[in-house]
């Protein structure tokens, strides 16, 4: 057997349109949240079934032979049911309505067609934190395990806003603004949804992403040395980082740690490519130049100065890590947290080849090289010669099992 149509009624707390009355009315199977099963008017002799356990719902929707309903809060095509269905074959008859993001946007006189928007329903939200961490405004729609409470313990050590609406659409609905620290101190009520905001790029006579997609950048990444600030050459070389960031990988919604940041080259660049990044150095002087330059390209680096042993263990898991100082002592420190990939640049072939033993006992599979470059430089009487660059030796590694 199979239903002959299966309708998605999306509701937003207001009353049914008359599409969505009649589907009802006509349903011989209704599915939806215990929340929504009690407040929308059902149709009488309708078999009642709860959409969870998600798995236990769509096999009672395969197997009836009838006209079904299944009942989704706000718009069924928006992170929702819609997909779902589709993807096991169904073509739904979907009956839409204001998804609480735009519900919430307009609470707030607020534009939201260049904010990121993400889901931690149904799935790891740890992307959705990852890119509140990164860009300037982010919508999250959360989830029963994953609510603002859950949102702001992630945002700890982020200068962030977070404005939730609980219950939008409803009579008791409230939007309160807070930072993430209260938002773990409370509870909240469900369905709730949040917009995540750095207030200090809360600028919207900019777009803050390019029509909602969250690419990165249209420019070239390993950008020159003069294109940072730095102390006494101490940063990365252009040619390095290009290696660096191709075996890292970053990317919306990942997490990258970058260790004996130095200038900060490299947590900026991922930041650009809209990672989330948290830099560490030993020295209290980097601060103020890593976070000048993640000023001038428009992206925010949480910094933190000490040492990087110390400072792992309370971290968020990244998915990758770049170690570019500390030496073999923090390289034993970021295998305590089991990360996926870790890429560091050595200038001594024996502390690579100690790294290299390193990395292969705790199980990873590992890759290294050597980066040697010359560039061209003019000469007085015409002409050019070619001026090494010092050789680096460059690991990649991959915990084998995890991605």
């Amino acid at each position: 057997m199979s239903p002959d149509t299966v309708t998605i009624i999306g509701w937003d707390g207001s009353a049914l349109s008359l599409e969505a009355s009649e589907a009802l009315a006509s349903a011989t199977l209704i599915v939806g949240s215990d929340r929504l099963l009690v407040v929308v008017p059902m149709s009488e002799g309708a078999t009642i079934v709860p959409i969870q356990p998600l798995a236990t719902a769509l096999e009672t929707i395969a197997a009836h032979d009838g006209e079904v309903v299944v009942l989704a809060s706000g718009d069924p095509g928006f992170f929702g049911l819609t997909r779902t269905l589709r993807a096991l074959g169904y073509q739904p008859k979907v009956i839409p309505t204001v998804s609480p993001i735009s519900m919430l946007a307009a609470r707030l006189g607020e534009p939201w067609d260049d904010a990121a928007v993400l889901s931690a329903h149904g799935r790891d939200p740890r992307e959705a934190a990852n890119a509140a961490r990164a860009l300037p405004a982010v919508f999250v729609l959360t989830s029963p395990d994953y609510g603002p409470a859950q949102l702001g313990e992630d945002l700890l050590g982020w200068t962030r806003m977070m404005i939730v609406g609980e219950r939008l659409g409803h009579a008791d609905e409230t939007v309160t603004t807070c930072t993430p620290a209260v938002a773990v101190a409370r509870k909240w009520s469900d369905p709730n949804v949040v917009f995540v905001v750095d207030p200090t790029r809360r600028d919207l006579n900019r777009r803050r992403l390019t029509s909602n997609q969250p690419a990165a950048t249209s420019g070239p990444i390993a950008l020159p040395e003069d294109e940072f600030v730095h102390r006494d050459s101490m940063i990365t070389k252009w040619e390095v980082r290009a290696a660096v960031l191709s075996r890292l990988a970053p990317k919306f919604g990942s997490l990258i740690w970058d260790l004996g940041a130095g200038s900060g080259a490299i947590a900026v660049e991922c930041a650009v490519l809209r990672s989330a990044v948290i830099a560490i150095d030993s020295d209290p002087r980097t601060k103020e130049v890593i976070e000048a330059n993640a000023l001038a390209k428009d992206v925010d680096v949480r910094v933190l100065i000490g040492a990087a042993e110390n400072l792992l263990l309370d971290l968020p898991m990244p998915d990758a890590v770049f170690i570019g100082g500390g030496g073999l002592p923090v390289l034993d420190a970021v295998l305590t947290r089991n990360v996926p990939r870790i890429v560091a640049t050595y200038a001594a072939i024996d502390r690579m080849t100690q790294a290299r033993d390193t990395l292969m006992s705790a199980g990873y599979e590992v890759e290294g090289i050597q980066l040697q470059s010359s560039r061209m430089a003019d000469l007085p009487a015409g002409g050019f010669r070619l001026v090494a660059i010092n050789p680096t030796f460059l690991l990649s590694a991959r915990k084998v099992g995890l991605q």
